[in-house]
């Protein structure tokens, strides 16, 4: 439902007669589960437990592929939190295998049963697929995972258990986690827009990283600002707290999201927006929101096809295309607005917009030297921006071997998947299987697995151990219901696009509350019956719907966020992976 084209390609693979097995692990009934061999339903945060169960399993019987353990890995754990308190460091410390064995041996199976809530029997027969040397294991995921405070911890485990059993890096045999959205790896985490990084997976906190930025953007030594930023809860709770009462955030400017929307507890780390004057906040965007609707400033903004573009996804792919058709009215590239204002910041005399030799930032000349004002509307496609900002980047990439190639390449060849690497004749190859000697050109030769560039310098990944974390809340007397929130097929995200589709408004006008008939019979509510919905943060209204799409288990509820005039979000928990800062939406 979320993956529709990957997920149809596993299918259409066992309607053409080969041996696919769907293995559906989840906390409710989706699409995935009614086209799956076997269905396994955890409780919520119970997949921490499952994942253990399994590496237990592995290191008890002695069947994790030793030869390429010892080979390629590492162990790893989290340590104590320093002193005066805080987060153990994200790197965690070494531990020898016989530790990691100790540590996993609390997991039994019918342990972890307890604790997931899927049979001891059904632990074992996954532990015993890892264990076969005669299959591929390709596991795949997305944002149920990855949206709890221990989503961190989830996908290390998937990852060790992948490592552990040698099902990892060859074809078939992957950890595949999928983005939420279209573009997240290319627009967003490889050219550094997190709070932490900069392009191409560099570090903010680094001083050599940063002294190469300066001195590639030509700027004074020490201009970048060595602290990290805030992450998205933490940001808009400091915008929405009065200035006066510590709120250190004044002004906030949202470009391709809805914070408005999406933000957990939205009645603390958004609503007060509305009433505070001294916050300013500006939003690009295509259609009205609910950011929009309390912005001081919203610039138009030109949809996807209405502009140049890249995209780059799952798999390490970057894709180039060309503006299709014009924008309307006074909406306008995204980049173009960013550009605009620094000109008109450089006007005003801030001297950051210019390089150490007192160039503007964006300084841009034609094939005859002439400078080209990209910062007019009028004159910007007079030369292709994305082009000369894509080969500025690219110098990013080589530092941890994430190569790309000229613009050009892309144009021709409609998508590569980096490290791009130009050959002896001229031309460029990508990389299917990143890390192995039968296809990454930046393996050692007669090395079969290289993860260079490793936190640990030695080339080896990590197989980590993070033991089983109980939720931020449980249900109890007074708010009996697990809350899961997600999306639907007919709406993406929000739905500031697709309610707008005249067919998909109709396929799905308005959310809903999925409830469990046993729930249901027991508070005397039908389908179609409106109830309210209540946390200890906000209360919405909703509809019922008995069983719904995704038949919740007794005591479980689904709401979709889509629906911006009865927002979710005014009642999920703003609780947060202490590490990846996701927050606990999913169960």
């Amino acid at each position: 439902e979320m993956h529709p084209v990957l997920f149809s390609r596993l299918v259409d693979r066992r309607t053409r007669g080969q041996k696919v097995t769907i293995i559906d692990l989840t906390t409710r009934r989706t699409r995935t589960s009614d086209l799956a061999d076997r269905v396994l339903f955890f409780k919520p945060h119970g997949d921490l437990a499952i994942a253990l169960g399994i590496a237990r399993i592995l290191v008890k019987n002695a069947s994790f592929d030793r030869a390429f353990v010892e080979a390629h890995c590492n162990f790893r754990q989290l340590g104590a939190p320093p002193e005066g308190g805080g987060l153990p460091p994200m790197l965690g410390e070494p531990m020898t295998f016989e530790q990691f064995a100790a540590a996993l041996e609390p997991y039994t199976p019918e342990h972890c049963a307890e604790l997931s809530g899927v049979s001891a029997d059904d632990i074992r027969m996954l532990g015993a697929l890892f264990e076969r040397r005669d299959t591929k294991i390709n596991s795949l995921w997305c944002m149920g995972m990855n949206q709890h405070t221990r989503g961190t911890a989830i996908n290390c485990l998937v990852h060790a258990i992948h490592l552990l059993s040698g099902h990892f890096g060859k074809p078939g045999d992957a950890a595949t986690s999928l983005t939420g959205q279209p573009s997240a790896c290319g627009t967003a985490r490889e050219v550094g827009t997190l709070c932490h990084l900069l392009p191409g997976g560099l570090a903010v906190a680094n001083p050599e990283h940063r002294a190469w930025c300066e001195e590639h953007w030509n700027l004074e030594p020490g201009s970048l600002n060595p602290n990290i930023g805030y992450h998205a809860v933490e940001l808009f709770k400091r915008f929405c707290t009065p200035t006066a009462e510590g709120g250190d955030i004044t002004t906030i400017w949202v470009q391709v999201t809805n914070p408005g929307h999406t933000i957990p507890n939205l009645n603390r780390n958004f609503g007060p927006k509305k009433d505070l004057s001294d916050k300013f906040l500006i939003v690009s965007d295509v259609y009205p929101t609910a950011t929009t609707a309390v912005a001081d400033l919203v610039l138009p903004s030109a949809m996807w096809v209405e502009k140049h573009g890249m995209f780059g996804n799952s798999e390490r792919r970057t894709q180039q295309w060309f503006k299709m058709v014009e924008p309307p009215g006074q909406a306008r590239d995204d980049c173009w607005q960013t550009i605009a204002v620094s000109r008109r910041l450089l006007e005003m005399g801030v001297e950051t917009m210019r390089d150490k030799d007192g160039a503007w930032l964006f300084h841009t000349q034609d094939a005859r030297g002439r400078e080209v004002p990209i910062w007019d509307w009028a004159h910007y496609y007079d030369v292709n921006v994305d082009e000369r900002l894509f080969e500025e980047y690219r110098a990013f990439g080589r530092h941890k071997h994430k190569n790309l190639a000229p613009y050009s390449e892309y144009v021709a060849a409609r998508g590569l998947r980096w490290p791009v690497v130009e050959q002896p004749d001229g031309s460029w190859r990508e990389t299917r299987w990143r890390f192995s000697g039968f296809d990454d050109p930046f393996v050692e030769r007669g090395r079969d697995f290289q993860f260079y560039h490793s936190v640990t310098k030695d080339d080896r990944a990590l197989i980590w151990f993070r033991p089983y974390e109980a939720p931020p809340e449980v249900p109890d007397a007074d708010y009996p219901f697990w809350l899961c929130t997600g999306r639907v097929l007919e709406h993406w995200h929000t739905g500031t696009m697709t309610r707008r589709i005249p067919q998909l408004h109709r396929a799905m006008p308005k959310a809903y509350v999925e409830m469990n008939r046993q729930d249901a019979t027991r508070l005397g509510v039908n389908t179609g019956d409106n109830v309210t919905i209540r946390s200890r943060r906000g209360r919405i209204e909703l509809p019922v719907w008995i069983g719904g799409r995704g038949d919740p288990k007794e005591g479980e509820v689904f709401v979709p966020f889509f629906e911006e005039t009865r927002l979710i979000n005014e009642v999920t928990n703003d609780a947060y992976d202490p590490y990846s800062k996701q927050p606990d939406y999913k169960k």
